[in-house]
């Protein structure tokens, strides 16, 4: 496993999309937290900035170039930031990364970043082009 965070040392500027404290409930055998449990807050948080971008309702349909960097351990503070990357059409590419801080301590560590992609949705679940891109 390489360690790439030292490549961004510093968490974004802008706020977190998501924080939360992993639980011991979202751990496997040897006590540390799953990739899934991780994945699926990261997929949560990447959501919010292409719900705002579409106007509406999305689907994920890929996650691309997701790296672990550290483990995540039960009582870690995870913030999760999302910036929009790439439009198209109907999808919208969004860069998401989860940075976690350990109990009473002040440094963040990056932890796992991924780019997922989201499609906009009609009620019919059939993709929609993106306000302004008709």
């Amino acid at each position: 496993m390489t360690d790439t965070a030292a490549l961004s040392p510093c968490p974004p500027d802008e706020p977190p999309v998501g924080r939360m404290i992993a639980m011991p409930a979202d751990t496997n055998p040897e006590g540390d937290i799953f990739g899934g449990w991780l994945l699926a807050q990261m997929d949560l948080a990447g959501s919010s900035p292409a719900f705002n971008l579409a106007r509406g309702r999305c689907a994920t349909v890929a996650v691309d170039s997701m790296v672990f960097h550290q483990p995540v351990s039960v009582g870690d503070e995870v913030s999760i930031y999302a910036k929009v990357i790439r439009t198209g059409r109907t999808s919208i590419g969004v860069h998401v990364e989860a940075w976690k801080r350990g109990r009473g301590k002040d440094e963040m560590v990056r932890v796992t970043e991924g780019v997922f992609t989201y499609v906009a949705i009609d009620q019919d679940r059939k993709p929609r082009p993106l306000p302004g891109g008709e």
